[in-house]
């Protein structure tokens, strides 16, 4: 089975991370999480990038904060699909992580959703897998059909 990789900066990213990794385990995928470091360990993200590829990985998940380097960093050692996270920082609400991530060069690309939203990223990441995977896109749907389900219901409650 393919599988999807999750990087974050540091641990403290692991609170915002997580609401992603565990949605991504409620659709039975196999997802590895590690903290691999743009700035404190920049020699080991090259190899991190190889090592997704050669385990059969799908995409990678990077969550990165400040500065938020990581996701561009990884898009450049990799042909897999990367998605980027921006984790709201202490001094500007993550508005700096997300123009970090959105703003990468011409032929470094980076899919990024919004502040602190690892659950798009885990989505997003379920759509690449589900092109490949006939079952997860069918719990895909099922999924978008109960979120549809949801929202008529609180539309149906308002007075």
């Amino acid at each position: 089975m393919k599988k999807i990789f999750m990087a974050m900066g540091s641990d403290s990213d692991w609170n915002v991370m997580k609401r992603g990794f565990d949605l991504l385990k409620e659709f039975g995928v196999e997802v590895e999480a590690k903290v691999v470091s743009a700035h404190r360990t920049p020699q080991d993200l090259g190899p991190y990038a190889k090592e997704c590829e050669n385990q059969n990985g799908v995409c990678i998940i990077a969550g990165a904060g400040g500065a938020a380097h990581l996701p561009g960093m990884l898009a450049s050692y990799t042909t897999l699909p990367v998605i980027g996270v921006p984790v709201k920082g202490s001094s500007t609400d993550g508005l700096d992580s997300l123009l970090s991530i959105v703003q990468m060069p011409k032929g470094v690309p980076v899919a990024t959703v919004g502040i602190n939203n690892s659950i798009n990223a885990a989505l997003l990441a379920l759509e690449i897998l589900g092109l490949m995977e006939a079952p997860v896109k069918e719990k895909l749907k099922q999924f978008k059909l109960d979120k549809q389900k949801e929202s008529r219901l609180k539309t149906g409650n308002l007075k």
